[in-house]
């Protein structure tokens, strides 16, 4: 019982931490801003895992930015 509220409480604040960047994100990748909200509400984890490896602009991936 001691172990799993530690797991609990970093898997609460790695979806929180989620929210809070896809809030503050102007675009993301392959899906709607909603959409991903709730992939990362009803799937916890994977949700989490998947945004961040899938839905998360990161800075290199804008248009003509590093291009020539």
């Amino acid at each position: 019982m001691a172990l799993i509220i530690p797991v609990l409480i970093v898997l609460l604040a790695l979806d929180i931490f989620c929210l809070v960047d896809l809030a503050r994100a102007e675009d993301v990748n392959h899906l709607p801003k909603w959409a991903w909200a709730i992939i990362i509400v009803v799937m916890h984890l994977l949700g989490a895992i998947g945004y961040l490896a899938f839905g998360r602009r990161r800075h290199g991936d804008l248009v003509g930015i590093g291009r020539a």
